[in-house]
């Protein structure tokens, strides 16, 4: 009897799920200046609590040595402004002189690549193993082709991500100044939102959020740098061309779980192939051993297993959130996914606490 009201309880919540989204679909005005308010506010929010995991321990870090916590924050942004400056004067001139020799060199680099191939194709090595009747060359060139279209969408949408940058330029600071000054005070409002008898709980669920959260930004940061650090020191070594630049659009791309990985070997390997198909090869290996050292070294160190998330559901957590969401639908997705986890963890938890004391209750008086 007791399984089959929890049945009916199940439907019902089921039911009245499915007829808020029916309901909240049918007034669609209602909900769309909140959505246009959304996309415009979650650019700035985004990288205001991905700096504010950033910074945060500094901040606290100063704060237990005696100085006010606004002044560390103040003192922290002059800090910044000096690396940006920094960043501006020595390593942005290499950086764009790169940028804007590739572009101008693109409908030759793909000339290049072609010509690479077509040798390749032609060779005495490889033509005993590919049958006549096969074109590889076009099928790689079209293969690159729709990587390339695939990583410059990704680009694009990742430049209209931050398309409006006055907004961005001016919330985004202010928002993270506030964030940084408040600490850990968010946290204990959105518990007493709720009934004093789930504030323990509630403190304890919110924790583990913000320290899961805290964990995988600062984690995702120190093991792309490392990425960016290895594959950098590989081009260098094997003499790969725009090395700064491949690296940098690497070590960004890689933000992106799983996809882009993929996606950042595309203008590698193209490249390379202009160099000679041994430097394509031997880039190929580079990046590949930098995500061998990442994966297997670094990252297991740094995270450790708090970030217990199998690969298979990675992917179909990338798969589910770009086609939601776009770029931000896949940068939101795994933070989001650990969030929900937790709460399912403490919620489901509290269920099997509840039925336990229950069946204990209920067998004492018959004893």
């Amino acid at each position: 009897m007791a399984k089959l009201n929890l049945f009916i309880r199940i439907c019902i919540a089921v039911l009245l799920v499915l007829g808020i989204v029916y309901v909240g679909a049918q007034v669609k005005f209602i909900f769309t200046p909140v959505l246009s308010l959304f996309r415009v506010a979650i650019v700035p929010l985004m990288l205001a609590v991905f700096f504010y995991y950033l910074l945060r321990p500094l901040i606290d870090l100063l704060e237990s040595r005696k100085l006010n916590r606004t002044l560390a924050i103040l003192l922290l942004y002059v800090f910044i402004a000096i690396l940006l400056l920094a960043f501006s004067v020595g390593v942005w001139p290499s950086l764009q002189d790169q940028l804007m020799n590739l572009g101008n060199n693109m409908p030759s680099v793909f000339a290049a690549v072609g010509e690479q191939l077509t040798k390749l194709e032609d060779s005495k090595l490889l033509s005993s193993f590919i049958p006549p009747d096969m074109n590889p060359t076009g099928q790689l060139m079209e293969y690159l082709n729709k990587g390339f279209s695939l990583m410059t969408n990704y680009v694009s949408e990742l430049f209209s991500f931050v398309s409006n940058f006055a907004i961005v330029l001016f919330t985004f600071p202010i928002l993270l100044f506030y964030m940084l000054k408040e600490g850990g005070k968010f946290g204990k409002k959105v518990v007493s939102i709720f009934p004093r008898r789930y504030h323990e709980e509630g403190t304890e669920v919110v924790a583990e959020i913000d320290g899961a959260l805290s964990g995988f930004i600062v984690g995702r940061v120190l093991v792309n740098l490392a990425l960016g650090v290895l594959m950098y020191i590989g081009f260098l070594i094997i003499g790969l061309p725009y090395a700064l630049l491949l690296t940098l659009v690497a070590v960004l791309m890689n933000f992106i779980p799983f996809i882009g990985a993929i996606l950042s070997a595309v203008p590698i390997l193209i490249i390379g192939l202009i160099e000679s198909p041994s430097t394509a090869l031997w880039s190929i290996v580079v990046v590949l051993v930098a995500q061998q050292i990442q994966d297997n070294l670094v990252a297991p160190y740094i995270f450790g297993k708090s970030l217990d998330i199998h690969p298979l559901t990675t992917i179909i957590l990338v798969l589910a959130g770009g086609d939601f969401g776009g770029i931000i639908g896949i940068l939101l997705i795994i933070p989001v996914y650990m969030m929900l986890k937790i709460i399912s963890v403490k919620l489901y938890q509290r269920f099997i606490r509840q039925r336990e004391q229950h069946q204990q209750q209920s067998v004492e008086p018959g004893e």
